[in-house]
């Protein structure tokens, strides 16, 4: 005669119980874009901390608290996941440096008006350190990614090659030559900021003059007083 189990002590129930205590409340439901926007702050963190070929779905995953297999089905792979998070700092980055711009006033002097694009760059640098150390490890990415990253630069001096042109007093300036201004002011800006990772005690506004005492006398020349 087969014997009936013995009943289950209350401990070992609590043991094998999921998900929150009874009267708990749940934490709220995210939507898919919160969920993606979560993922790709999260994966931001793990690349930069770990290295590209170091970093797992796993990690990503487990920090994020969520399984491998969402990850997959928002992002298809590790590059693709890769692609996002770099695509997202690129936007981000353009939408704080078009703002500053957009935000300054009629009559600004041309010299700030320039300088505050400069610095918006430097403040985006120290919010998002994250973000630029991932920028600064192309190197170790598939040929893809790395297309990805120079899309960044690309952008950026497309953003700041338009403001340019907006300008009254280029007007008359070929518009190949301003890009090439753009390039220089995107190039400079780029390496004052991994200058600046070897000397922490350089600040934003500093490393803005920095840029600022070495671009400002060829961009200057277009806003010279006329005889």
């Amino acid at each position: 005669m087969a014997r009936n189990p013995a009943p289950q002590s209350a401990t070992a129930t609590r043991t094998r119980r999921r998900g929150p205590a009874p009267g708990t409340p749940r934490a709220p439901r995210l939507t898919r874009a919160e969920r993606e926007e979560q993922i790709l702050a999260i994966a931001e963190e793990v690349f930069a901390e770990r290295g590209y070929q170091l970093t797992t779905m796993e990690d990503v995953a487990d920090r994020a608290g969520i399984t491998k297999p969402v990850i997959y089905d928002y992002f298809g792979s590790k590059e693709g996941l890769l692609s996002a998070t770099i695509a997202r700092a690129r936007e981000q980055l353009r939408a704080s440096t078009v703002s500053v711009w957009s935000a300054q006033p009629p009559g600004t002097p041309m010299e700030d008006f320039f300088r505050s694009g400069v610095r918006a760059f430097f403040d985006f640098i120290d919010q998002h350190e994250s973000a630029f150390i991932l920028i600064q490890q192309e190197g170790a990415f598939a040929a893809s990614a790395r297309n990805d990253l120079e899309g960044i630069r690309a952008q950026q001096s497309e953003v700041v090659a338009e403001t340019l042109r907006r300008l009254e007093r280029f007007d008359g300036v070929p518009r190949t030559l301003l890009s090439g201004y753009a390039e220089v002011v995107v190039g400079a800006a780029e390496r004052v900021a991994v200058w600046r990772t070897r000397h922490p005690e350089i600040s934003a506004a500093q490393a803005t003059e920095v840029v600022m005492g070495g671009i400002w006398g060829g961009l200057g020349q277009f806003f010279a007083p006329t005889a």
